[in-house]
């Protein structure tokens, strides 16, 4: 045995706390290619091999020859929680920095100072934060003894979780000194994506002596007991979990598509008795951590989760993994089913597929993506003076979301730079590539396609999935529902579809009313700022459903589809509505019925506030006038813009408003701007109040 094969060995030991412990094929050839000879490795293995061991044993071998400390790019705040525990365990000293830990900076860059940290985990979106970017990070590059990019699949275009923020590591691997080992890891990625990951890391992938040293093993998981259950609707998939979920082995994670649907799914099953919550991006930070320790203590049953809980989250001894609704991809799929059976023989993944699911997809696959006009236009309203993202706003017609995630393609691409302040243009020329957008379009529906062959395969599950990420090492699991039968029970109890149908029957959502008026409206004509008087205010309103609720909202997606053609309201779309009400609470009754003007659906709105106003005796008093044309611009724009759309647009001119509250019925809101002004000016005209009602709310 080699002097680095017997430390790394007792470092091993010590990690995994095993003295009968030994290397898995392919650890410590990556171990020995970072420290021995100090080489670039990539290393593709399946979830639970033990790509953590590779890099904090390499780490110790390399500080203990005087090297500085791991830079860790790491991209999810839980995979940053266990990695910093995992270490601890292996007695490495690793610290975070990252959005959650502001207040522990200062502390952990005295360590750093002092040569008291082995391991710093930063996120990518932190890399070119300007403050740690031009300050701290030269310093750290200058230092390092080793880079590791965790979950690297994501540097790629053709990976599955793609982030803008990763394409900056190649630059920061540029400025590495020489003989600096870089290791990236990954469970999840095909050919493609080795390839390009590979490239990212400044060599190739392939034969005759690659800059890169790649080491991929079998992606199968023996524990893994896979199956697809194909059910006709949202109702019979939660009627099957109410049905089933005490009978699934241990503690899991259920996962969903939406947000709202992985809250209404949980809420469901609480109701039931069952002990879940909920976990989604809005999901506050403390109580993600809280969740995600409840769930490794077997405190909770379930966790009902979207993908903000997938990466790196590490519970050994997970039992099962759902899914309601399928994701995009194969190689998606296999990135969150193998959660589960990390260190056990048993453990159960079935998949019960949507007939939304392809919708929900479509919607995710182009939003990633930036859209020509869009970018030049934010590229032209940049110049030397840093812009905030909320000044930027007032320039272009981008929502928050989006506009940061352009910006951050536009600042990786070199067409605009992240400074103190905000925002500058570099003046670099940047060039549109709708060459690469529409290969990556054609890949990510060529994925899609794959996961409906997937749901269908008569061939065994866990080969299509290996193959799925080129593992020419695939074959038969023996015990998948293809291999060995279904294995899941199909039946469904009275009981189970009674509350589930409840539960999707369900009506009535607050909608919120604004505020404040946005920055910026000055730039846009408009003299408007602060806080919006209270005299001017609706009041807050009600909604029939979300478009992404589970029940309702699968009609209103029918409804608000572009082929469907306007008609009057059904009986049971009016039933609902006429419930909403009912259960309103408000606290005066409203005297009248006003509507929105609607050029797209003029016939179902007018006769949802006919309607209305004869369930509740009042007058319908007909709709608001439009001014100047009405509206102008459409749905997705940034507040600023989307405020300027209906400025001035409605007005209650030849509405005889009587003395007290108004109801005012619309189909859509989405900024929620529409409902804002027009109730403003019913206010104006003497309304007491407004009360919004819309049949649904976008998101």
């Amino acid at each position: 045995m080699t002097d680095s094969r017997a430390s790394a060995l007792a470092i091993l030991r010590t990690l995994v706390g095993r003295d009968d412990a030994a290397f898995h094929e392919g650890q410590f050839e990556a171990i020995e290619t970072l420290v021995d000879h100090r080489r670039r490795a990539l290393v593709v293995q399946r979830t639970g091999w033990g790509k953590s061991a590779v890099y904090f044993v390499a780490t110790l071998l390399l500080r203990q020859r005087g090297a500085g400390p791991t830079i860790l790019v790491s991209p999810l705040l839980a995979l940053m929680r266990d990695q910093v525990a995992a270490a601890a365990r292996a007695g490495v000293r690793a610290v975070a920095i990252n959005s959650a830990n502001a207040h522990e900076w200062a502390e952990v860059l005295a360590g750093l100072r002092s040569d008291e940290v082995d391991v710093l985990l930063v996120s990518p979106e932190r890399l070119n934060n300007p403050s740690f970017r031009d300050e701290q990070l030269p310093t750290l590059i200058a230092r390092a003894g080793l880079l590791v990019v965790d979950e690297a699949h994501c540097i790629s275009d053709w990976g599955h979780d793609f982030r803008p923020d990763y394409r900056r590591l190649r630059e920061l691997i540029a400025q590495l000194p020489a003989g600096i080992p870089v290791l990236a890891t990954t469970a999840t990625a095909n050919s493609r994506v080795v390839a390009d990951v590979a490239e990212q890391l400044g060599g190739t992938d392939g034969p005759g002596g690659s800059e890169v040293f790649t080491i991929r093993g079998p992606l199968a998981r023996a524990s893994l007991r896979l199956g697809v259950l194909r059910l006709p609707d949202s109702k019979a998939r939660l009627a099957w979990v109410l049905s089933h979920l005490s009978q699934l082995p241990g503690s899991g994670i259920i996962y969903a598509l939406t947000v709202s649907a992985a809250e209404d799914t949980a809420h469901l099953l609480r109701e039931a008795g069952h002990e879940v919550h909920a976990y989604t991006g809005r999901t506050d930070t403390a109580e993600r951590e809280q969740l995600e320790q409840r769930l490794k203590s077997n405190e909770v049953k379930a966790l009902v989760a979207t993908s903000a809980l997938g990466m790196g989250f590490d519970k050994p001894d997970l039992g099962f993994v759902l899914h309601l609704g399928a994701p995009s991809s194969p190689v998606a799929y296999y990135q969150q089913v193998g959660r589960a059976g990390r260190a056990t023989e048993n453990a159960d993944v079935l998949l019960l597929p949507g007939t939304e699911d392809e919708a929900i997809w479509n919607y995710f696959a182009t939003s990633s993506m930036p859209v020509e006009p869009k970018a030049l236009a934010v590229i032209d309203a940049l110049g030397s003076t840093p812009l905030s993202t909320a000044a930027i706003e007032a320039r272009v017609d981008l929502r928050r979301t989006p506009l940061e995630l352009l910006l951050k393609v536009l600042d990786v691409d070199g067409a605009v730079r992240r400074v103190s302040g905000g925002w500058v243009a570099t003046g670099d020329q940047w060039t549109y590539d709708s060459e690469r957008y529409e290969r990556i379009s054609a890949a990510r529906a060529a994925e899609q396609q794959s996961m409906l062959d997937y749901e269908t395969t008569s061939g065994c599950r866990m080969e299509f999935l290996q193959r799925a990420l080129d593992d020419d090492t695939a074959v038969r699991c023996g015990r998948c529902d293809r291999c060995a039968g279904v294995w899941y029970p199909t039946g469904i109890e009275s009981d189970a579809v009674a509350a589930a149908s409840a539960a999707l029957d369900r009506v009535g959502v607050a909608l919120e009313p604004r505020a404040q008026w946005p920055g910026g409206m000055d730039r846009l004509g408009i003299t408007v700022r602060g806080n919006i008087a209270v005299s001017e205010r609706i009041e807050q309103g009600r909604a029939l459903a979300r478009l992404t609720d589970l029940g309702w909202g699968g009609v209103l997606r029918e409804v608000f589809a572009p082929a469907t053609p306007d008609a009057r309201a059904s009986p049971a779309l009016v039933a609902a509505c006429v419930r909403v009400l009912a259960d309103w609470g408000w606290q005066e009754r409203p005297v009248a019925v006003v509507s929105i003007p609607s050029r797209e659906r003029p016939l179902l709105i007018a006769s949802v506030a006919e309607a209305l106003a004869a369930a509740g005796k009042l007058p319908y008093l007909g709709a608001l006038e439009l001014i100047g044309g009405g509206p102008s611009g459409g749905a997705g724009g940034n507040s600023a813009y989307r405020l300027a759309g209906v400025w001035e647009r409605f007005s209650p001119a030849g509405l005889d408003l009587p003395s007290g509250p108004v109801l005012l019925v619309d189909d859509l809101a989405d900024s929620r701007w529409t409902v804002t002004v027009a109730g403003r000016e019913l206010r104006r005209a003497g309304a007491t109040a407004v009360l919004p009602f819309v049949l649904a709310l976008r998101g």
